[in-house]
């Protein structure tokens, strides 16, 4: 009798208790562990919380302190580190900082160990990255006795956020709360080399380790709650008061949003919970939201791998909240409309995309941010791009005054315009780049260039890339080095030696060489009478008989930049027969000659535009007819101008 009443009490445990039970099978290491109990304050715009964390050690040295970030503090004064790089602004955004109500930060009121201990005392402030004695966006604790490998240690914190107005991906508006970045979370104990925890930088984001997230929120009854995870119970307090209980495992996150005038438009796809928050002033563009994230998640299922996760959710802020959109929080995604977008202007489509797909890239492969953002920006812009024109390849992701812009020429003249191509390398420190420089090496570049290499090898080599390096990475935090040894592997599986991988990731990743081949000239002269001719630049053997009227033409091919990358010459004579030869690339200045009964008309490099690398395609090709190369390069300078337009709008981030 006792077993069976002891058997039951089991099986009642498990029922009741659902939100504090693991039923998953664990799907990464679950290293950092995380139960939070918040309230919203509204009035005085804070949220009041208890937390418990655990931490496991899963490498072979014993830890003698532990790291933790404090994201909110770099809205806490204007000598932080955030502040100082951003000078208040980011993202559309600016910091009033004469409003005393605009600051945000985190304050820690207890730290108690499992015994009881109190060690908030011990807690200090450090800076590893500028040494900025007024930035506390990281803090330390030591320890009195090291956690040895494979042991846990757990602490309970008791913290209080105030939250910012609208700034930098966080904070409120209104009635509006993003409530991101919110909580002491631990940074990663990488093996051999201590601690990774970067201060809070303008152009950086984030890295953590997976675990499981069980969050208890309690807020007014009359505001809507989007969270990562899945809601698990719910349960009214009084007159004024809800309480809800949030669960997400095997994420590296936990953010929320609230507001009363959420519109919630769900639906069921595939065994897939999807709930989008809407403004109601934007009610209209429920399906352009939900068109975009379909289509994004069979792409990705399609092209790279399963999304694992029961749940996503869709948050279109509020415009006064512009700055809380487009960004990406695990099974959470903020987008971002206007009540006056057009049709033909696809910035909520590509922001849907862009978001959601980082739910792989930043969420499941959760590649380090802060040192190799381009393992996350770079390869998710690309997936955003094959998206975009894919789906929307009609008149592009933006048909403007009859001009139909494909999301990779956009991506490919962000970055041939910029000024930073020859100053910066794409691998480097999020917060290393010349101003100006992050955005244009880390979206624009890799999306260039990653389109480039897919054109050589490719695009089933490049989704066999895609997913080897994803089945193979998830929730392991893979670095740069990884991702090479996968793009080496497969293209030597399909295309041998013939293809350099490493001198060309050497190039267009590690340095800052820029590439621009231009057809300089066609000359053609006559040979006059019946000849025959030797050249070893044609074959070995190589002999031709004309008539009276044989021409030797020379076309003349110059590299501008100092990046070398093979192509093909395309050249057409005055009957309509073409020629292609291969050319390595590699002179400065290279003359080809061609011997016909008529003269060469037209010389183009790259016919195939395999190569976006190319700042310039308008000197690519020559003719000596005339053509109405004019055309092509005011419409360059008005897509540059909408390019430009749409970016200041779309919120990417």
């Amino acid at each position: 009798m006792k077993n069976l009443l002891l058997f039951m009490s089991i099986l009642l445990w498990f029922h009741t208790t659902e939100a504090q039970v693991i039923f998953t099978k664990p799907q990464s290491n679950r290293i950092a562990n995380y139960n939070i109990k918040a309230s919203l304050d509204t009035q005085n715009k804070l949220v009041k919380a208890s937390m418990t964390m655990v931490w496991k050690n899963t490498t072979n040295d014993t830890v003698s302190d532990l790291q933790f970030h404090a994201y909110m503090n770099a809205f806490k004064n204007t000598a932080s580190t955030f502040m100082t790089e951003s000078g208040g602004q980011l993202r559309g955004d600016y910091m009033d900082v004469s409003d005393e109500t605009a600051w945000g930060w985190l304050k820690i009121q207890s730290i108690k160990t499992a015994s009881g201990d109190e060690i908030v005392s011990q807690m200090s402030y450090i800076q590893p990255d500028d040494k900025n004695t007024f930035d506390q966006t990281v803090f330390q604790i030591p320890l009195k006795k090291g956690i040895a490998p494979n042991e846990s240690i757990e602490l309970n914190f008791k913290f209080e956020t105030k939250l910012p107005k609208i700034f930098a991906r966080t904070g409120y508006v209104d009635d509006f709360y993003m409530v991101a970045q919110w909580f002491p979370k631990i940074g990663v104990y990488e093996q051999d080399k201590g601690w990774n925890c970067h201060q809070f930088h303008a152009h950086s984001e984030f890295f953590a380790d997976f675990g499981i997230y069980d969050v208890e929120l309690t807020f007014p009854k009359d505001y809507i709650i989007g969270a990562t995870g899945g809601l698990q119970s719910e349960k009214i307090l009084d007159d004024s008061l809800k309480v809800q209980t949030w669960r997400a495992e095997d994420v590296i996150d936990f953010a929320w949003t609230a507001s009363q005038k959420f519109i919630e438009k769900s639906y069921i796809r595939n065994e897939l919970n999807v709930r989008i928050l809407l403004q109601p002033e934007h009610l209209k563009y429920d399906k352009r939201h939900s068109e975009a994230l379909d289509f994004a998640l069979e792409y990705f299922e399609k092209h790279v791998g399963a999304y694992p996760y029961k749940h996503i959710t869709v948050v279109d802020p509020p415009v006064a909240a512009s700055g809380a959109g487009g960004m990406e929080y695990p099974t959470l995604i903020t987008a971002g409309t206007f009540g006056f977008l057009p049709e033909g202007i696809r910035t909520t489509e590509i922001v849907v995309v862009h978001e959601f797909g980082h739910q792989y890239f930043m969420g499941l492969l959760a590649s380090n941010e802060f040192e190799e953002a381009w393992l996350d920006e770079g390869l998710n812009t690309y997936m955003e791009t094959r998206i975009m024109d894919n789906y929307y390849k009609k008149d592009g992701f933006a048909n403007i005054a009859g001009f139909d812009i494909q999301d990779i020429e956009y991506q490919r003249i962000g970055y041939a315009r910029s000024s930073h191509i020859s100053s910066a390398e794409t691998f480097r420190k999020s917060w290393e780049y010349p101003a100006g420089g992050y955005g244009a090496m880390n979206y624009n570049k890799p999306a260039t260039f990653l389109t480039t290499y897919e054109r050589i090898v490719g695009q089933d080599v490049m989704d066999e890339i895609l997913k080897t390096y994803f089945e193979r990475f998830k929730f392991k935090h893979p670095k740069t080095t990884d991702f090479l040894s996968v793009v080496k592997e497969i293209t030597k599986k399909h295309h041998g030696s013939k293809i350099d991988v490493e001198a060309f990731f050497q190039q267009v990743l590690f340095g800052a060489q820029v590439c621009d081949y231009q057809v300089s000239s066609i000359k053609s002269s006559k040979l006059g009478g019946n000849i025959g001719w030797f050249d070893t630049e044609h074959t070995s053997e190589y002999k031709i008989s004309y008539g009276e009227d044989a021409y030797r033409s020379t076309v003349t091919i110059v590299r501008n930049g100092d990046m070398v990358l093979p192509t093909d010459l395309k050249i057409t004579y005055a009957n309509g027969d073409t020629e292609t030869v291969a050319w390595n690339g590699a002179e400065k200045y290279k003359t080809f000659i061609f011997d016909h009964k008529y003269k060469v008309i037209r010389a183009e490099l790259d016919p195939e535009t395999k190569n976006l690398m190319d700042t310039n395609l308008n000197n690519n090709s020559f003719t000596t007819q005339k053509e109405t190369t004019g055309l092509w390069k005011v419409v360059f300078k008005i897509m540059f101008f909408l390019q430009n337009l749409i970016q200041s709008i779309a919120f990417l981030a």
